[in-house]
Formats: C-alpha cells, sequence, structure tokens
C-alpha cells in the first residue's frame, strides 16, 4: 500500500546500496513511511538493479540508477542510505558514507574482521551522522519487554545463557548460472580475487572472503540478542568446535557451538545446526536463560519465563501480535525518528560491533584451535 507523500521539505530521500532479496525487503519497509522518497537505487547485479527500481516505483517513488556506490554516495539529493550488500563490502561502504555525509542504515554483520569493527567504531565518534545497525532485537518490543523481567532480578542470578538457531542447508543445489549481467570485479570489490562462479555471488555466505558463514550470519541476531537481555559488554573470551563441511566446494562450517565469556560473570552458548531438520520459523530459534530462581525461554515471537519448583507451569509470558517481522518495522521507525532529532538510534555501531566481535573470534577460534581473549585495553584479539 503506497504511503501518501510528504511534502517535499519534510522528506528523507533514502538511497539504496544492494538490492538483494534483504536489501529490497527493508526498502519496501522505508517506503511504508509517508516522509520518505527513495531517491536512487545501486546494484552490480542488473536483475536486482532493475527489480528494485520498479519496487520503488510501484511505491510512487522515481529513483535515480547506479551501478557504483560511489557515484549515489556523490548524489547531493540523498540525505540516507540503507547498505545491503554482502558482509564483505559493509566496512568501507559504511566509512565512505559517513565521509560523504550520510545517515546510514547498514544491515548485519556490522563488518568481516575485528579491525573493521575498531576502524569503524572510532569513525562513528567522529561522525555527525546517524548510524543504526539492523540488529532488529533492539527495537523489538518482545525483547525489550524480556530484557525488563531480566533486570527486575525475577531469574535471580544467569550464570549462563543457552542458545540454538536449527535449519538446513544441505539439500540446495549449487547455482550454475545467472539471470543477467554481474559486475564480477566491483562485486567482489575488496575480497581475494577468485574466478568468476555463480555460487559465489548466489550463495556468498558459504564463502569465507565474503562472510563469516552461517555461524556470523545468524549468530550475530543470536548474540546481540543476549548482550541486550543480559546488558552485556564486550566479549573476554570466546572458544569454538565445529563439525565436518558437508557442502562440496565452501569453507564455512553448518555446524558450530561457540562459547563466550563475559566480564559480568556469564556464559552465552550457541549452538546452530544448519544440517538440522527445517522447523516453522516462529520455532527455528530459542535463547534460554538459566537463572538461580527461573528460567526465561525467549523466541521469535514469544517469551515464557518458569519458576523454580513449578517449571512445568508458564509464570509470565507474551506472544508478539505481529510477528517476528514488526521488529524490522520498529527498527527502520526507530532510525528514521532519530534522522529527523539526531537522537542516537537503538542498535548504533558500538553494539553492532559488539555482536560481530563474537562471531569473529569464533571464527578465528576454529582457525586457531584455542581460546581466544579480546583486549579491550588494545582493541585486539589475543591468543
Amino acid at each position: 500500500m503506497m504511503a501518501a507523500a510528504a511534502a517535499p521539505s519534510d522528506q528523507i530521500v533514502l538511497g539504496v546500496i544492494g538490492s538483494g532479496g534483504r536489501g529490497t525487503a527493508v526498502m519496501a519497509v522505508f517506503q511504508k513511511h509517508a516522509d520518505v522518497r527513495v531517491g536512487a537505487i545501486c546494484d552490480v547485479y542488473e536483475p536486482n538493479l532493475e527489480r528494485a527500481l520498479s519496487q520503488a516505483s510501484k511505491a510512487g517513488s522515481q529513483p535515480k540508477a547506479y551501478r557504483n556506490y560511489k557515484d549515489l554516495l556523490a548524489d547531493k539529493d540523498i540525505q540516507a542510505v540503507l547498505i545491503a550488500t554482502p558482509e564483505h563490502w559493509h566496512a568501507q561502504m559504511v566509512l565512505d558514507a559517513i565521509a560523504a555525509g550520510k545517515d546510514i542504515y547498514v544491515e548485519k554483520p556490522l563488518c568481516h574482521t575485528p579491525e573493521e569493527g575498531v576502524a569503524l567504531v572510532e569513525a562513528e565518534k567522529k561522525s555527525k551522522s546517524v548510524i543504526q545497525v539492523g540488529m532488529q532485537r533492539r527495537s523489538y518490543d518482545l525483547y525489550l519487554n524480556a530484557r525488563k523481567i531480566v533486570a527486575a532480578g525475577s531469574l535471580g542470578k544467569v550464570r549462563m545463557v543457552r542458545s540454538w538457531w536449527l535449519n538446513n542447508s544441505l539439500g540446495a543445489t549449487p547455482a550454475q548460472t545467472l539471470d543477467g549481467k554481474l559486475d564480477w570485479e566491483q562485486w567482489q570489490g575488496p575480497a581475494e580475487r577468485k574466478p568468476f562462479a555463480a555460487d559465489r555471488f548466489r550463495n556468498w555466505r558459504d564463502y569465507s572472503e565474503y562472510s563469516g558463514g552461517i555461524v556470523a550470519d545468524q549468530g550475530a541476531h543470536v548474540f546481540d540478542g543476549i548482550h541486550l537481555l543480559m546488558n552485556a559488554s564486550y566479549p573476554l573470551a570466546v572458544n569454538a568446535s565445529a563439525g565436518r563441511i558437508h557442502k562440496v566446494g565452501v569453507d564455512t562450517p553448518e555446524s558450530v557451538v561457540v562459547i563466550a565469556e563475559y566480564p559480568e560473570d556469564f556464559l552465552a552458548v550457541f549452538t546452530i545446526n544448519y544440517a538440522a531438520m527445517h522447523y516453522k520459523a516462529k520455532n527455528d530459534q530459542l535463547s534460554q536463560l538459566d537463572g538461580d530462581l527461573a528460567r526465561l525461554d525467549v523466541g521469535r515471537e514469544d517469551f515464557r519465563m518458569f519458576r523454580q519448583g513449578s517449571e512445568e507451569q508458564v509464570e509470565i509470558s507474551q506472544t508478539s501480535e505481529l510477528g517476528f517481522g514488526h521488529a524490522t518495522e520498529l527498527h527502520v521507525a526507530n532510525f528514521l525518528e532519530c534522522v529527523k532529532t539526531r537522537d542516537t538510534p537503538t542498535a548504533p555501531m558500538k553494539l553492532g560491533f559488539q555482536a560481530a566481535l563474537v562471531i569473529q573470534m569464533a571464527n578465528l577460534s576454529l582457525k586457531q584451535g584455542r581460546r581466544l581473549r579480546w583486549d579491550a585495553a588494545t582493541n585486539k584479539v589475543e591468543g
């Protein structure tokens, strides 16, 4: 449904960088707001660009088409940008958008390496840009209400949080061809150069040049949710183990266990298994906060608290009336409000990096075969 247009002086003109499935979906959320006009869209894959241009026009915008994101950033008409490219491009694009004076909504994970994250947090401190990382649980009423239960001490002392995410990606056939023109050189960007392969483009999350793998893609959400619920700071140390890789030709595992240690005196254990059975989306993930007085189970669309001595009876519960998709709508609304007020949004880069760092340290732990520590004084990962 097309929103009634705001007066030009009240409009926020949005540029979209990366118009694949997620980028186009989040763009549609932005376009639900009457004060947003999509002024430009950039993509290096022609079918994605054409599809997004068509969708934006149906919602009342007439955006310009760009095939190089720096040209979009140079467009003086653009006030804010949505960055929804693969992970390996996030850091450089955010830095360039800051330099161009744009407000920024960037999808997670925020960055690809700890060094990138440190640089981004420092750049944000010196910037006047409003920057929101797409970690929508930070704006989700379900998680915010669950956090109140933890903060009130209802669970007692929480020494461990156990989280899991289950799905199955093993049945997918590797992509062999693309439907249209792709600028492969520009798409690779800062990554190590590889010969073109359609599957690297279609399933980039499986390749370490462009992603931290499924443990990073989903783990960034899970650990950010844990940080929010537990009011946690940066991790002290991270250790990880992984199963064998069962997909042919890729180098990121589908089954991983991550253990993060925190100065707030608790462990967060995250288990991701994309070699499991398929679940309904509302049931595929859960975080369980193990207090010594009660346990709180927080899923995508509901939470339930169980008291010691009556653990079969739900004492407190809430179900999201609008579903998990509502979290993105709330997160975009928070960003747009902050663009107007210049307040700090719910998921600034410091918090985005905190979640990304945990899964980056997990991947480094897998490579090095050992527990790794975060040195907060030097902002470096230590053995």
